[in-house]
């Protein structure tokens, strides 16, 4: 009798679990011009929800979120997720290889889930040069009740999004980059859209900061006056707990720190200045302790004196905690990524140079440029001339660049070793959608095959954006498991938009649910598949 109960409950609690669906979260964003006053004189900003920057959006793993973006610009705009995989929905991407982008005056609803993820990320709008105006903020995926983490819980929890900024216009900018020109060096740097905020919490407590570089190209140093920070996150990855007193952190990054409240109750400088730049920008927030009647004093915190080679080392030690989960129950370090042969090697050389008399860049000599109908599109309607699939080659090929709508091919299921060799004087920032990556070596001069020997095997972090030093190389290894099109780009947004960006066609010839979801039917159509049916 026991166990006919016991089946029957099991029974009852499989029906439930299969039909328990993960929650819905709908949202409406309108994304408008605006004024705000920065550095002390109005400029045009772009707004969402008469918010800059944009409203934080707060999930929870698994969570779906239903979004109507409406588009009150003179020009068609997009946001994409970073750091959400999209899984199996390449379709909600939001970038010009995926989607169409949403005319002045019209609206499009972006459907998809925060799946099995936790961490600190961002959304910002991929078209033009709209980023340098606004229309970016947090994304913050909190885990699910039921699965632990490896820290206590904080007793708050504040985003900073910092990043370099310019007093000129998106338009002003793009037009500088339309005509061969590169942009100048950023006006300043801003702490979540201004130059004053302040972050204020009671003595002894313990607090996460969420940050992330939402800037258009230049690396900053965060650190705090008087207080070292316990790294426990990074895009979605539990690390070791090291201890730092100022991190690092590169064009489209995110970090996420604990910071123990175990000083004297006055205010305290939190900083953020550029790195690796001749002329030092700085910005200050405020850490205030509820009692203080003490304002900021002294000398602000030092940034590291030293430059490339420490910001490496630094680099080095971020390390995935094996025995923690993430957003699953199972831990990080039960899947052995070092034990896998890599199906294939890929090797991207990024490089400058002038096409047509004008300032463009390259991948492996191919400077992409965007097709007026998106890849995924042309894709899935099988409508040809739109990307080539034979134009950007698995190695640098040493001659001349030139124009190309590039994909390069790969199959689900392969696990790929790709090399970022930065030939150039300047630092890069390499970023994949669909997918995080291991980052498994960092080196100065040519990557050769001998240098794998230095590869960390064991517990290097995953995340979805790699720095690669100047005339040094990065190693990446991707398990490719998610179907669709890709775009793995540079996060210095002036690269991006002169071509240092291509697509990667994750295939499968077999056409399932289980691979990749359906073409959406409220799909925006646009180039050559206008009129087609979805």
């Amino acid at each position: 009798m026991g166990n006919a109960v016991l089946s029957l409950i099991i029974g009852v609690l499989g029906v439930s679990l299969v039909n328990a669906e993960d929650p819905y979260l709908y949202y409406t964003w309108t994304v408008t011009y605006g004024t705000r006053s920065i550095f002390g004189v109005p400029q045009q900003v772009i707004l969402i929800n008469n918010q800059f920057p944009g409203p934080k959006l707060e999930v929870v793993t698994n969570n779906n979120i239903i979004l109507n973006l409406i588009n009150k610009l003179d020009q068609p705009f997009l946001l994409a997720w970073s750091g959400v995989k999209q899984r199996k929905n390449s379709w909600q991407d939001g970038v010009l290889g995926t989607n169409c982008p949403v005319p002045p005056n019209s609206n499009y609803t972006y459907k998809f889930q925060a799946k099995d993820q936790i961490g600190t990320f961002t959304y910002f709008p991929s078209t033009l040069m709209h980023r340098a105006a606004g229309g970016f903020g947090a994304l913050n995926i909190y885990h699910r009740s039921v699965i632990p983490i490896p820290y206590k819980n904080p007793d708050g929890d504040f985003t900073l999004l910092i990043g370099d900024w310019y007093k000129a216009s998106h338009k002003t900018l793009q037009n500088s980059l339309d005509s061969g020109k590169s942009l100048p060096f950023p006006d300043g740097v801003l702490v979540n859209g201004q130059t004053k905020n302040t972050f204020s919490g009671v003595q002894g407590k313990t607090y996460m900061f969420r940050i992330s570089n939402i800037g258009l190209s230049t690396s900053l140093n965060l650190r705090i006056q008087g207080h070292s920070m316990k790294l426990i996150e990074v895009e979605g990855s539990h690390v070791i707990q090291n201890i730092y007193d100022s991190l690092d952190v590169h064009v489209g990054q995110s970090v996420t720190v604990l910071v123990t409240l175990n000083q004297p109750p006055k205010d305290y400088y939190i900083v953020a200045s550029t790195r690796f730049t001749r002329t030092v920008l700085t910005a200050t927030a405020v850490l205030h302790y509820a009692n203080s009647k003490t304002p900021v004093s002294g000398p602000l915190p030092a940034a590291p004196v030293y430059q490339f080679h420490w910001s490496m080392q630094q680099a080095r030690t971020y390390r995935w905690n094996l025995t923690s989960n993430a957003a699953r129950p199972n831990p990080q370090g039960s899947f052995h990524y070092g034990k896998i042969t890599p199906t294939k090697t890929i090797v991207l050389a990024n490089s400058a140079s002038l096409i047509n008399g004008k300032l463009r860049y390259s991948v492996n000599g191919v400077s992409y440029i965007n097709a007026d109908t998106p890849l995924k599109l042309a894709d899935h309607f099988n409508i040809p001339g739109v990307f080539s699939m034979n134009a950007i080659q698995d190695v640098p090929s040493g001659g001349a660049a030139s124009f190309a709508t590039s994909a390069m091919p790969s199959s689900l299921h392969d696990f790929i070793e790709v090399v970022f060799q930065n030939n150039e004087n300047t630092m890069q920032f390499w970023h994949l959608d669909g997918y995080d990556f291991w980052v498994v070596g960092f080196g100065s001069g040519q990557w050769t095959p001998k240098k794998r020997r230095t590869y960390n095997l064991v517990d290097a972090l995953t995340r979805h954006t790699t720095q690669v030093y100047p005339n040094s190389w990065t190693t990446i290894l991707v398990s490719l498991d998610n179907q669709g099109m890709w775009n793995m780009r540079s996060a210095a947004w002036e690269r991006q938009y002169l071509g240092q960006q291509f697509y990667l066609r994750v295939w499968n010839s077999v056409r399932s649910l289980s691979n990749e979801y359906d073409i959406p039917s409220n799909v925006l159509l646009c180039g050559k598949a206008a009129g087609r049916h979805p």
